[in-house]
């Protein structure tokens, strides 16, 4: 990468039909915003965006079922994910929503351009419908056996055991999942995104991926073997209408969630533009070859953002079986890497709203620290394959690690020195050992930096624990507290030790932000370490009604180097900066689950 490159973090959006747990953001939301943070510290130009997901059938069905409408239930969870995610400190420069005014804009630009291209394509096909209600079922509704692999439970639009996508009248036996009936099958007309005329182009594009995740490449591989024209639109009320003669005013035809949804990088990135004061500013994320685009999620959403996404991309660009030229946005950048984490499971189970094996983002912040969790998905999270999460496990992570390693090393430097000194001593001539941890932990700048970049963040934050460990290690030896007769290297000692701790916080600011800038503050210093994101209530670029985003200055706090502690600056006593917690919350947290 550039010394100093245009990075486009782009998240996976998480969908409005309730609160997200704590596998939803082990996914898209820790991950993507330990590699921003590192990335802007590392002097990149970051553009990090997202937002929630809120169109779709499964709205409209929740809805009704609440009895109320479905721009009163996208209102609430957005609301309630958008306050989530700022508790977590995710710092995105906008984290918006599908259901604005520009977004709409910018979905119905690409879907005319793509049908201008010859990209989208009108046909006859069957629609499932609830004989009982007469409504539309939408695919994901609707469930039976897998034509392909036999699997009991495949949706009507992908199979989740061998990850095939299907037609709900190719399923056997299919039956509603509102009410259990069966289907019937009706002719309907819809636009489908010709994938099969995009492939040529989809296969030479992922032959210059080499740098992915094996398990990502190896899987979008798969499905551009066997692509079919894919559904577009669909025959619902809620969602983004379709901008051609004749349908434009239709009630029962909208565009497809899929579609807008994966657009939202697009039209986020074209927001956050329009609210900096520079409306033209997204082409730099978008148009720049140099530039780089990374998109997080879990494996369950690959196929949109490896297959479909870049497909979308390509058609607007013209780059497809059938030419073209792009539209107004100009031609687009295709993402560099797809990023994506297995799943998270739960003492065992598989996370589920409706079974209550769930612990959503709210309430675990209620009860335990962000950076608690934040370090928990970094060091033991589905980085590369399902893990579970156990209440032992995190327990033993925080008490052992973050308690015993890091806050104890924090703790007893700041607190030796402040009883001692009153300030960051004046350090006297360097020793072997003493010159050796410098040396030691100021290498984990490059060490530690080059594995987050490469989305290897589970074994950046043990690198940055083990040089913890070092330190830990060192002070114990050196001994400081046994020379009070000999005040020169006690203080030389300590100011090693705080220097090195100083180091380490921001190897850690990354994975442990909330923390960071505590440590920073108990070592005297001022200002911005991390800086946070914040919730600003907005009004609709276009007119459309207020809302809340996440966005934030991320301009100012500490850069990706070692810096120089100032030795005589003052220092008082420091109070713990991470919590020990009681064994007992294991038992408490398991009879929650139960109950």
């Amino acid at each position: 990468m550039n010394a100093m490159s245009h990075v486009l973090t782009a998240v996976a959006w998480p969908y409005a039909n309730g609160p997200r747990h704590i596998g939803h953001v082990s996914g898209f939301g820790v991950p993507s915003d330990v590699f921003s943070r590192y990335m802007r510290m590392a002097g990149h130009d970051v553009l990090m965006v997202s937002g929630t997901d809120e169109h779709g059938t499964p709205i409209q069905v929740q809805a009704d079922a609440e009895g109320v409408t479905p721009r009163e239930l996208v209102d609430r969870y957005n609301r309630v994910i958008v306050e989530d995610l700022h508790g977590l400190g995710l710092s995105y420069d906008l984290f918006t929503r599908t259901t604005t005014r520009n977004h709409y804009a910018v979905v119905q630009e690409m879907f005319e351009t793509l049908y201008r291209n010859g990209y989208i394509v009108a046909k006859t096909t069957l629609g499932a419908r609830s004989p009982s209600t007469g409504r539309t079922l939408p695919d994901r509704y609707i469930e039976g056996t897998c034509p392909i692999c036999g699997y009991d439970s495949a949706r009507g639009d992908q199979c989740d055991n061998c990850g095939n996508q299907l037609d709900p009248e190719q399923l056997i036996n299919p039956r509603s999942k509102i009410n259990g009936e069966t289907p019937e099958f009706v002719e309907t007309e819809h636009f489908f995104l010709d994938l099969p005329a995009l492939a040529e182009a989809l296969n030479k594009w992922l032959d210059s991926r080499d740098e992915w995740r094996p398990n990502v490449l190896r899987f979008s591989r798969n499905l551009i073997e066997d692509l079919h024209p894919r559904a577009i639109t669909r025959d619902l009320e809620w969602g983004v209408p379709v901008p051609l003669e004749d349908w434009r005013d239709r009630n029962d035809k909208r565009i497809y969630v899929w579609f807008d949804a994966v657009i939202g990088y697009l039209s986020a990135s074209i927001e956050w533009a329009r609210r900096s004061g520079d409306p033209e500013a997204w082409r730099k994320w978008w148009q720049d070859p140099d530039a780089r685009s990374y998109y997080f999620m879990g494996k369950d959403n690959i196929v949109f953002h490896s297959v479909i996404w870049p497909a979308i991309l390509l058609g607007y660009d013209g780059e497809g079986s059938r030419d073209g030229k792009p539209g107004k946005f100009g031609r687009l950048e295709l993402p560099t890497e797809v990023v994506s984490s297995e799943y998270l499971t739960m003492e065992g189970r598989k996370f589920s709203s409706s079974r209550r094996v769930v612990i959503y983002v709210r309430d675990f912040l209620e009860r335990y620290d962000a950076d608690a969790l934040r370090y928990f998905i970094a060091v033991a999270g589905p980085e590369s394959n399902d893990t579970d999460f156990t209440w032992s496990e995190f327990l033993r992570r925080n008490n052992d690690e973050l308690v015993a390693g890091w806050g104890n090393l924090v703790n007893r430097s700041i607190s030796m020195a402040a009883k001692n000194f009153g300030a960051i001593p004046t350090p006297g001539p360097l020793t072997e050992a003493d010159e050796a941890l410098l040396a030691t932990v100021r290498a984990g700048f490059e060490s530690v930096g080059a594995l987050i970049a490469k989305h290897r963040q589970k074994a950046a934050i043990s690198e940055a624990m083990r040089l913890v460990g070092e330190a830990n290690k060192y002070m114990s030896e050196s001994a400081p507290w046994k020379l009070k007769e000999d005040k020169e290297r006690m203080g030389t000692i300590l100011y090693v030790t705080l220097q090195a701790v100083s180091d380490l916080n921001t190897l850690l600011t990354p994975f442990l932000p909330h923390a960071a800038q505590r440590i920073h503050e108990l070592l005297g210093g001022t200002g911005v370490h991390a800086p946070m994101p914040e919730i600003v209530e907005v009004g609709d670029l276009d007119g459309g009604p207020e809302y809340p985003i996440l966005t934030g200055d991320y301009t100012v706090g500490t850069r990706w180097e070692p810096t120089e502690l100032p030795a005589g600056r003052p220092l008082a006593p420091p109070t713990p900066v991470f919590r020990k917690l009681d064994p007992s919350i294991v038992e408490e947290e398991l009879a929650r689950l139960e109950s």
